[in-house]
């Protein structure tokens, strides 16, 4: 697991030691980033269970403004930081211990709206479906802004969920990658 381009190109991650965790694989990872290409710059970002920080580190590495990575694990939050510490991207990040339900309120609380938001959660706990409605009903997302769930193939997410609506999804062995936007308005 590294850093793919950008400022910390060829940085390699730590991992966490003794938690079962699932980083997005360097492959899936710059299929993303092809997708998302130039939005990257300026934007902000915000990594939801963000593990070891693999996806917003990359976005600041590529140009992101900011980046908010978010887990609620004590030994992924240590992790992030020394990722983090690292590649050199400690004072364009802020790391959040929280659920991800209420790292959205908070961020909408402080006025914070994303250009980005990356979510790889833990396969079958159910966790899409509740996050992308807090992220839809907080209005956590900018107009334009795009999410990106990393999810199991065998455990799709709905095509809408609340103002959010699938427009592409591509495939990598067991692992799937949606991505969402804001319903056009009528």
């Amino acid at each position: 697991m590294r850093i793919i381009a950008g400022k910390a190109k060829g940085h390699r991650l730590m991992p966490p030691k003794g938690i079962d965790i699932r980083p997005t694989s360097d492959r899936v990872k710059e299929s993303i980033f092809n997708v998302l290409q130039a939005t990257v710059i300026d934007s902000i970002v915000i990594d939801l269970f963000s593990g070891t920080g693999n996806l917003g580190i990359e976005a600041l590495s590529r140009g992101a403004e900011k980046a908010y990575l978010v887990d609620q694990s004590p030994q992924s939050i240590n992790v992030i930081e020394e990722n983090l510490l690292k590649t050199r991207q400690t004072e364009f990040a802020e790391v959040i211990k929280s659920d991800a339900v209420s790292a959205i309120i908070k961020l909408t609380q402080i006025k914070v709206r994303a250009d980005l938001i990356f979510m790889d959660p833990p396969y079958g706990k159910d966790l899409i479906i509740p996050t992308l409605e807090a992220i839809s009903t907080n209005g956590l997302l900018k107009k334009e802004g795009i999410i990106v769930v990393e999810h199991d193939k065998d455990d799709p997410p709905p095509e809408v969920v609340s103002e959010l609506v699938q427009y592409r999804s591509k495939k990598f062995g067991n692992t799937c990658v949606s991505f969402y936007r804001l319903r056009e308005e009528a």
